[in-house]
């Protein structure tokens, strides 16, 4: 049942057709449409973040495989890799392609070693490649890589991914029969899951504790912790767990001698996985719909199951190949080790080089610099138009970078990433606005657009924070770069209230009663990267995680509402008044709090 868990709580880096909560068929078409209509550079953070995000919502493994595919070829950047791969992975598993699946993970696996500080990612991989080998039969490894991912998770404190790798081991040893060996990870995982109050978890526990009841032959109580899994389940439509413990309540009224109730439970099982594509599942209760008709007696309908059974079970691509590549994988990590000191000398290489390039440079800065001495009465006479020219061009450059980046592109003619610890990101776009801008004319569309994003700049100006981009309708913004402040939170938070109050008051206004328009807003504070795209057009943008949640908060947000997260509601929530309001699936962070802001706390 590991197969189950891992990918509920991890997203498509955890999503997946087993996971209807973290399905979303809507917002995948939804994602798609904006990204066939966006004509926006290839690199662009919010194209990438839209390639990333369609997997995580898609309910169909094969397009999600196109999609992770697809962002593999529009990046370079290892961040947008290792999501590509994983949800490269995550879809080939679903199809049933085990090699596949375990070669796209080993490569999203090399990239989290090679980002480090990325211990999060690196632990998710490995409990995925545990649940690959574990399919495929190779348990040594699997319960190596399960052993890999609970230790880091464990060093983290991260309790929710701490409990379904110590579920996926358990399940491990369930699976060997090891039964023993099993319960203590049941009980820790399933503590886990009710502290945390996580409902999905626990029913995950309740059924394999039921399964486990079933081996040791206590069928009483191996139904009662069954069919409490399959009520909260079915509640939360988790149809591939259903599936398999339909198969387990099925072998139990069989042990029992009941092969009518038996008959019963395997149908349904069967009927679910049809439904939902889960081919693994569909053999399975072929199976043993197979025997259970071969000990009634009835031979042509037993037959007919096991023929269903063979070709379910030969669309499983190549098992015994995945066993081969578990020795080899093993092999392989000497392999990755000796990629990280070929890194080290790769950079002392590069080091040399610079100093070489620096050298060179200098020797012809002096050169230039007796050139331009030799000439110094012409450069006096044309003094007053380079003046002029660099003035227009850095009030141009200005307008597009950041002042310290368009200082050290101007020093250097190239920028460095930078990475910062603490920003935040501001995402908001206007609801219906794609349907009235098809109504408009160019000019008018430009106009109106025009009109709110200048009172937006002059708003985040106000509170000396940043304008990364505008995309259409959508706009972003930073707060904490490319100067860290202490209290870039508190001011985001400040303007993004101007903001809609401004949007509302427009839309009251009966003077501009076409401009009726309502905004959402997300906001989400964390670690970026942040860097100059492109080498002749260029593009002030930032990329990660935080990025990634920021946009999720504003398409999880409301018309006319300031929708934050966990992280920068711990900070801003002694200057004002917030509302919690649930919480979102998001790939490879859980679920995650999200909070209304009403207003500034008066107390």
């Amino acid at each position: 049942m590991k197969r189950l868990l891992i990918f509920l709580i991890l997203n498509f880096m955890v999503g997946g057709t087993i996971i209807c909560e973290a399905q979303d068929q809507q917002k995948a078409d939804s994602l798609i449409k904006k990204l066939k209509k966006y004509q926006g550079a290839n690199k662009d953070s919010l194209r990438l973040v839209w390639l990333s995000d369609i997997p995580f919502y898609h309910q169909n493994p094969d397009s999600a495989l196109y999609y992770a595919r697809l962002l593999q070829k529009e990046t370079d950047d290892p961040i947008w890799l290792f999501s590509s791969y994983y949800n490269q992975g995550s879809a080939l598993r679903l199809q049933g392609n085990l090699d596949g699946a375990l070669e796209a993970y080993f490569k999203s696996l090399e990239l989290a070693i090679k980002l480090r500080n990325t211990g999060g990612k690196e632990a998710s991989v490995n409990m995925a490649i545990g649940d690959v080998y574990s399919i495929s039969g190779a348990h040594n490894n699997a319960v190596k890589y399960y052993a890999k991912s609970i230790a880091i998770y464990r060093e983290l404190s991260d309790t929710l991914n701490l409990a379904t790798a110590l579920f996926n081991a358990g399940d491990e040893y369930l699976t060997q029969d090891s039964l023993n060996v099993a319960l203590p990870y049941f009980k820790e995982s399933g503590d886990l899951f009710e502290i945390l109050g996580y409902t999905s978890g626990l029913a995950y526990n309740l059924g394999n504790m039921g399964m486990l009841y079933a081996k040791q032959g206590d069928d009483p109580k191996a139904l009662v912790n069954i069919n409490k899994a399959v009520e909260i389940l079915e509640e939360a439509q988790d149809y591939y767990a259903i599936s398999e413990y339909l198969t387990y309540m099925s072998d139990i009224y069989l042990n029992r001698g009941n092969t009518s109730r038996a008959l019963t439970y395997a149908k349904r099982s069967l009927q679910l996985a049809k439904k939902y594509g889960l081919k693994d599942q569909m053999s399975e209760s072929n199976l043993l719909l197979s025997e259970l008709y071969e000990k009634k007696g009835d031979q042509i309908t037993a037959y007919k199951y096991y023929k269903d059974h063979i070709v379910y079970r030969d669309s499983v691509q190549n098992v015994a190949m995945v066993q081969k590549l578990a020795d080899i994988r093993t092999l392989s990590e000497v392999g990755l080790k000796q990629t990280e000191v070929d890194l080290l000398n790769e950079q002392k290489k590069n080091q040399r080089i610079v100093m070489i390039a620096t050298a060179i440079a200098l020797f012809l800065i002096g050169l230039l610099a007796v050139g331009l001495y030799r000439r110094n009465k012409f450069i006096q006479r044309t003094k007053k138009i380079i003046e002029d020219e660099k003035e227009r061009s850095d009030n141009l450059l200005l307008n597009i970078l950041p002042e310290e980046t368009a200082q050290e592109l101007k020093d250097s003619g190239s920028v460095t990433a930078k990475k910062y610890e603490s920003v935040t990101v501001l995402f908001s776009d206007f609801k219906g606005f794609t349907s009235y801008s098809e109504t408009l004319s160019p000019e008018a569309l430009v106009e109106t657009i025009g009109f709110y994003f200048s009172k937006f700049d002059a708003i985040i100006e106000k509170y000396g924070l940043e304008k990364i981009k505008t995309i259409g309708d959508a706009y972003m913004c930073a707060g904490g770069l490319p100067f860290p402040s202490d209290n870039h939170a508190e001011n985001m938070i400040k303007a993004a209230m101007e903001i809609t109050e401004f949007v509302a008051k427009t839309k009251s206004d009966v003077n501009a009663k076409a401009l009726n328009f309502d905004i959402r807003v997300g906001i989400n504070t964390g670690p970026v990267v942040a860097g100059v795209v492109g080498a002749k057009k260029f593009a002030y943008d930032i990329w990660g995680d935080t990025v990634n949640i920021a946009s999720r908060m504003e398409s999880a947000s409301e018309p006319g509402k300031i929708n934050i997260s966990e992280n920068t509601y711990e900070i801003i929530k002694g200057h004002f008044d917030c509302e919690y309001r649930g919480e979102l699936a998001a790939k490879n962070k859980g679920k995650l709090k999200m909070y209304f802001v009403n207003g500034i706390n008066t107390i």
